[in-house]
């Protein structure tokens, strides 16, 4: 009995036109041991095979398309490694909330406050917010001062990267980490 959602497998296609794929008449050969020139399909085949490496089709859209002679696992393989070390490279960035009401008492505001300060020197984002419940909304201008204390506070190891807008019923401030210097 078979499955409703069967789907055969099917052979991924190489990102690569390589040796007997390249459909062209004329290529453009280029490489470390070879003379950069327009070459036949045949001699560049020829070449390639003396050699005993591939042709590899590198920019198919140019004209005539752009080939070089090289071990093609070798290629993927450096491709495949750069981008790991790109991807390595770049930044995640993490953002952790701060949560506040609009009438938060000192005790507390100090408390979330040293929170802060933690995520700020991890490098993440803190994203702090008041939520106003009910009739609370009345007092929107104690939840901006209260965001403001808290940039005020913070600003030694934070920036704010907006400054306090209301959203609905939330009034919010984003802090992003300074950078270290070294």
């Amino acid at each position: 009995m078979r499955k409703s959602n069967y789907r055969p497998r099917v052979k991924q296609e190489d990102p690569h036109k390589i040796n007997d794929r390249i459909r062209a008449h004329r290529v453009r050969l280029v490489g470390d041991n070879v003379e950069t020139d327009v070459y036949p399909i045949e001699k560049a085949r020829a070449l390639a095979e003396e050699l005993e490496l591939d042709l590899v089709e590198i920019s198919p859209n140019a004209d005539p398309p752009v080939c070089k002679i090289l071990d093609y696992k070798k290629f993927l393989y450096e491709k495949k490694k750069k981008e790991k070390e790109i991807k390595a490279k770049s930044q995640k960035t993490v953002i952790k909330e701060l949560r506040f009401g609009p009438n938060t008492d000192d005790h507390d505001f100090e408390f979330k406050a040293k929170h802060g300060e933690k995520f700020l020197e991890e490098g993440s984002k803190v994203k702090a917010y008041v939520h106003f419940k009910g009739r609370s909304i009345v007092f929107k201008d104690r939840g901006e001062l209260l965001l403001l204390k808290l940039a005020k506070r913070l600003e030694d190891w934070g920036a704010p990267e907006q400054l306090p807008k209301l959203e609905g019923k939330r009034m919010i401030m984003v802090l992003a980490p300074k950078k270290k210097s070294k």
